[in-house]
């Protein structure tokens, strides 16, 4: 896929659009940032900011508050517009971007379509899904036609969090994102690992967000209270799953997070994320220099380990 330069696993666009469907649906203030943080998103601007980032290939993706506003009808309209648009983007530049595809979950059986769409029609690398839709997280029994479905293509799916139901009594009226996203990715990461779903569909290729958030320090606690819930010893333990995820190095990564997210996941299972264009240009430039900084003492060359992974990944989740 890529011979030189990064691969970004975690990578965002909007189009007019949708930010305008988003906020007639409530959301001015996306999870709780500004209302002028909603990012302008263009295909030159993000391939500038390429160029200068050195990254070779984006996987372009919609993040939260997703597509589903509360009416399905509407929800399997946007997903498909903005899939149409991702995927016309993707034709325009075949070599500089790729595409996790938007469903209309918790629409079960428009999100069944939309996956066979996505796929089968307009050749999507895999599908980005959020951390609950609209209170209903990844393990629940709900979406397991659609986990079956994703289990049986092998798909690639990127995690993203998203604001949760309470988040009112949770984030303490900060902006969602700050705290409460890295704590919700281990919320639905967790139920998903303790539920049985993670080896249920084990040939899901599964991005965790953010270096895992804060998952990495909860997991020796969760191991310890499945034990004092009375479950068999010798059973895969919770890391051991954990260890088979991917974790992407979105976000303000530090030397801490780092050094936790070691813990669960080995040096193959690191890919690169930027966050842009929801993180700002100028920021993702900072990040991706303290990444370099951070990572250059274990990795002598964390870029070409990064984007060897996200080839291998990548090509296995064809979605096929």
């Amino acid at each position: 896929m890529s011979t030189q330069g990064l691969v970004d696993v975690h990578a965002h666009f909007t189009t007019p659009h949708y930010i305008e469907a988003a906020k007639a649906a409530g959301h001015v203030q996306p999870d709780g940032m500004p209302e002028d943080y909603w990012p302008r998103w263009s295909a030159e601007e993000h391939l500038a900011f390429m160029d200068e980032a050195g990254i070779a290939k984006a996987m372009l993706s919609l993040s939260s508050p997703g597509a589903h506003f509360g009416d399905d009808r509407a929800a399997r309209s946007l997903s498909r517009e903005i899939n149409e648009f991702c995927a016309q983007t993707v034709r325009e530049h075949p070599d500089r971007f790729g595409q996790f595809a938007t469903l209309p979950l918790p629409d079960v059986d428009g999100a069944l379509t939309e996956i066979a769409y996505c796929f089968d029609e307009l050749g999507a690398d895999g599908v980005a899904l959020m951390s609950n839709h609209a209170g209903i997280r990844l393990a629940d029994e709900r979406l397991a036609p659609v986990l079956s479905e994703l289990d049986r293509r092998a798909a690639v799916v990127l995690l993203h969090p998203t604001t949760c139901p309470g988040h009112e009594a949770l984030s303490s009226s900060w902006p969602r994102p700050m705290m409460e996203f890295l704590f919700e990715t281990a919320r639905t990461v967790i139920d998903f690992v303790l539920s049985g779903a993670a080896t249920r569909f084990s040939r899901i290729r599964l991005i965790v967000p953010h270096l895992g958030g804060v998952l990495p320090l909860l997991t020796a606690r969760v191991e310890a209270f499945r034990t004092i819930s009375g479950e068999p010893t010798g059973r895969v333990t919770v890391t051991e799953i954990l260890g088979r995820f991917y974790y992407d190095l979105a976000g303000m990564p530090s030397k801490q997070q780092i050094a936790a997210l070691t813990s669960i996941a080995g040096p193959d299972r690191l890919l690169y994320g930027s966050d842009y264009a929801w993180t700002r240009r100028e920021l993702a430039l900072h990040l991706l220099a303290s990444l370099d900084s951070t990572l250059g003492d274990e990795h002598e060359n964390w870029r070409a380990l990064t984007t060897r992974n996200a080839d291998l990944v990548l090509g296995q989740g064809s979605g096929r």
